[in-house]
């Protein structure tokens, strides 16, 4: 057995559910006319990555893994499952959050694996030099679990699984081995336009391209520290207060979707059915405590007041406008 082989393996013995490997060829990857480094410019120029400025530095380093990693060879993409058969509570009152952050922080749950996946390969090539990321290095995490045969880029601008759909967490593992390629993932959307004629704020302005500045998740998420909304945007949120899945939970191939088994991922009380009345007037101290262990940290206390004031105007909109029921 192969050494890729072995590393497959060992991933799924680790709990992941999806790996695959891609080849770096530095002499391509950060090249202007690579459609990978392209495609990344022509969004930035768009303006389109709103007030992520991050995401706009050295943006050859987030095209070319051997920017960040010299030597580097090949990257191992690894997803995790984290889709429950749970339902958000849709009373009236109750909030929306994205599925990913109904339960722990994902960072957390895949960092560990990977770090232990690292050490397996560290074992086994000790001259071996490795990197892992979690959703927070310069790295086009998508498009290179594409190129792994993770599955394929929609048009709403996420991975697609032939087996779990939308609802895979990705990690990388960057490495100077020189690991046997997978096959790339096809592009199976054909002529569906579904996720993009779901999306509440248009932020989907053509096929696999978003412009994060409309998508309830970065209004939500990145815009942090209390920042305001635009009010036409703020209007179209509804009740989310943490992320969007409209676009997902449209997608044809999430209805085969198998739900996880991963305790990580569950559902709790808070995050399956928000009292948006309750957490208004939550305290910093209280949002550090109840969201210690969760993504939902991540836009702060004054940004998730924002999100929780914000859908409960909506709900009291929506609540004003439907039709009083009359006693038999």
């Amino acid at each position: 057995m192969s050494l890729s082989e072995d590393l497959k393996r060992e991933a799924l013995r680790l709990g992941f559910d999806a790996v695959g490997i891609s080849r770096v060829d530095a002499s391509e990857s950060s090249s202007p006319t690579t459609p990978l480094y392209a495609r990344l410019t022509e969004w930035l120029r768009r303006g389109y990555h709103g007030t992520m400025d991050w995401l706009a530095r050295e943006p050859a380093r987030r095209a070319d893994p051997s920017l960040v990693l010299p030597g580097c060879r090949s990257v191992v993409s690894l997803g995790i499952n984290y889709y429950t058969a749970d339902r958000s509570d849709e009373r009236p009152g109750r909030g929306r959050i994205a599925r990913y952050a109904w339960g722990e922080d994902y960072h957390d749950v895949l960092r560990e694996r990977l770090e232990r996946l690292k050490a397996f390969l560290q074992a086994r090539c000790p001259e071996t030099r490795s990197k892992v990321y979690v959703d927070t290095g310069p790295l086009m995490e998508k498009a290179w679990a594409q190129q792994a045969g993770l599955g394929w880029i929609g048009k709403h601008s996420n991975l697609v699984s032939h087996h779990h759909g939308s609802w895979l967490l990705l990690g990388e593992i960057l490495t100077t081995l020189d690991l046997d390629a997978d096959e790339p993932g096809s592009d199976l959307c054909g002529s569906c336009s579904l996720c993009i004629q779901a999306c509440p704020t248009g932020a989907i302005t053509e096929p696999y391209v978003v412009d994060a500045r409309r998508c309830i998740s970065y209004l939500t998420i990145e815009l942090r520290h209390g920042e305001s909304i635009p009010a036409e945007l703020a209007d179209r949120m509804g009740n989310r207060i943490f992320g969007c899945d409209d676009c997902l939970d449209v997608c044809p191939y999430n209805h085969q979707a198998v739900p996880t088994t991963n305790a990580a991922f569950q559902p709790r009380a808070l995050t399956l059915a928000p009292d948006l009345a309750a957490l208004a007037p939550m305290s910093e101290q209280d949002f550090r405590a109840a969201f210690r262990t969760s993504p939902l940290k991540r836009p702060k206390h004054a940004g998730f007041l924002r999100n929780v004031r914000i859908a409960l105007a909506n709900s009291t909109r929506a609540a004003a406008r439907r039709p009083a029921t009359t006693p038999r």
